[in-house]
């Protein structure tokens, strides 16, 4: 298969996988940037770690790794409004717009929580790597916030919401 066609059925096929969706946030000396991403995962537990796979055109990335900090805010079902906002598609808000929300400072140095988003991780940044058109950034989490909510979720191009299948 042609490089451009394996591109494209990769895109199709990967639309077709459901993903936890997620605004990750940096604050400090290098600015106030956020960005939504549907790759997020754990790294570890011993130590505690996480990741986030973001564009390396994006702003974020370097506003990430000169912070040295990222906070991942996985967001609410009813939160698909701010991820508009943070992947630049609202109707409402400039992209991008941190007053499309209510933030709280968390006790670590450029944590800033999404209010009423699902789960946040604020991590430290311990390794970057790149990967095709993405940087994917390791982080060990300093700091969590559970909100409880159920999570929002992107599949086939729409927003949906996570349930549990009973046993």
């Amino acid at each position: 298969m042609e490089m451009k066609a394996m591109r494209d059925a990769f895109i199709s096929a990967m639309g077709h996988a459901a993903h936890s969706v997620s605004v990750v946030v940096t604050d400090g000396d290098a600015g106030r940037m956020g960005v939504t991403v549907s790759a997020v995962s754990s790294v570890s537990a011993d130590p505690p770690m996480i990741l986030a796979c973001i564009n390396r055109k994006s702003p974020a990335v370097a506003a990430i790794c000169a912070n040295g900090s990222m906070t991942i805010n996985m967001l609410a079902a009813t939160q698909h409004d701010i991820s508009d906002v943070f992947s630049g598609r609202s109707q409402k808000f400039r992209p991008y717009d941190f007053a499309c929300a209510q933030w709280i400072r968390g006790r670590e140095h450029g944590s800033l929580f999404l209010n009423g988003a699902s789960t946040s991780f604020h991590a430290v940044v311990e390794t970057k790597v790149e990967a095709g058109t993405h940087m994917v950034i390791i982080g060990r989490v300093m700091e969590v916030n559970m909100g409880g909510h159920d999570v929002l979720v992107h599949c086939r191009r729409n927003y949906g919401q996570f349930s549990l299948i009973p046993a």
